[in-house]
């Protein structure tokens, strides 16, 4: 039998905050989306996070349906857990990154089912931002971490203080959209070294133009973002990862649905990387766009479940300020992923 648990802590880690007061983004519509009730298979959360997406498709999908969490931060395991106790027997969940889907939910499949649905939530989870230590965010000062996995060992104070000022620039520019990069960059670079959230945040906000201080968000949230993307590497392991779900979702069938793949993302960077994904399993054809005539032959093998994005209505906003920005895709899977040589 399957642990329900694999995490290289082991032990059950003390979670500070409490599971109810997180609301999952959308959790209605991925519901509806995602759950299963006509036949054995898995669930995969790509992102279990605080469990709240698991919880309701478990609840919503067959008592033969299993539901297979991934997750770098042993805090959310261990609080996930906790959340998922009714369904100790059908939840299994890894210490992994999405990176890592393939090798470690392809063994499933053979013991729990064929692979029915797989979700990803992006970003930085509440309970991430809100535990001030792990320095996830300017307002708190604490030690510039920013590990989603705190057993890695690059930390946000090591890409502050040791890349050079045109990668950082770069860095700046790519994963924050940062207008001012070059001169948040330099200052960065000036004021080295710097250690606390707060050391970094107070230098962003001397660099950019004064009159660029006063709107509704701080003037470091991009710098942070871009601080954080990086040390996690979190737009190419989810470039890697996307293709993997594809090929595990199994395809339609005569008696069921196809598998389906869903991405709640945050930033226009993981939107992006999802839409064009999703665009090429749906229109098959690889050729280039001003090629006339499809040369390439290769016909789809998924089909879209919802039309464009879907967002957060002003209600649920209103309730949780963090789904603002949120953006929903979602296909399933009609044929077997073709091969790089088809």
């Amino acid at each position: 039998m399957l642990q329900l648990f694999d995490t290289r802590t082991g032990g059950e880690v003390a979670a500070p905050m409490q599971a109810a007061s997180h609301e999952p983004v959308l959790v209605d519509r991925i519901t509806s989306l995602l759950a299963v009730s006509d036949g054995p298979g898995i669930i995969v959360d790509a992102t279990i996070g605080m469990g709240g997406h698991a919880l309701a498709l478990l609840a919503a999908s067959g008592d033969d349906v299993a539901l297979v969490g991934l997750d770098r931060d042993p805090d959310a395991l261990a609080l996930a857990r906790r959340r998922l106790a009714a369904f100790r027997s059908r939840a299994h969940l890894l210490h992994a990154g999405y990176d890592e889907l393939f090798g470690r939910v392809r063994p499933l499949i053979g013991e729990l089912g064929p692979v029915r649905a797989v979700l990803y939530d992006l970003g930085v989870s509440s309970l991430q931002l809100d535990r001030a230590d792990r320095g996830f965010s300017f307002r708190h000062d604490a030690p510039l971490d920013m590990r989603m996995d705190p057993t890695a060992e690059r930390t946000a104070a090591d890409v502050v203080n040791e890349t050079p000022v045109d990668e950082l620039r770069a860095l700046l520019r790519t994963y924050g959209e940062e207008r001012h990069a070059g001169r948040i960059a330099r200052a960065i670079v000036a004021a080295r070294p710097l250690r606390t959230t707060a050391e970094l945040a107070a230098v962003v906000l001397a660099a950019v133009p004064a009159g660029t201080r006063g709107g509704p968000r701080h003037p470091a949230t991009r710098t942070f973002q871009a601080v954080r993307i990086a040390v996690n590497d979190e737009l190419d392991r989810f470039r890697a990862s996307l293709p993997q779900a594809l090929e595990l979702a199994a395809p339609t069938t005569s008696t069921v649905r196809g598998g389906r793949v869903a991405v709640l993302s945050y930033h226009s960077l993981e939107d992006r990387i999802a839409k064009r994904t999703f665009a090429d399993a749906v229109s098959g054809c690889v050729c280039p766009p001003d090629l006339p005539v499809c040369g390439c032959g290769r016909r789809p093998w998924a089909r879209a479940v919802v039309r464009g994005i879907v967002r957060p209505d002003d209600a649920e906003v209103e309730r949780n300020p963090r789904a603002r920005s949120a953006k929903l895709r979602a296909i399933e899977m009609t044929a077997p992923r073709p091969t790089e040589d088809e």
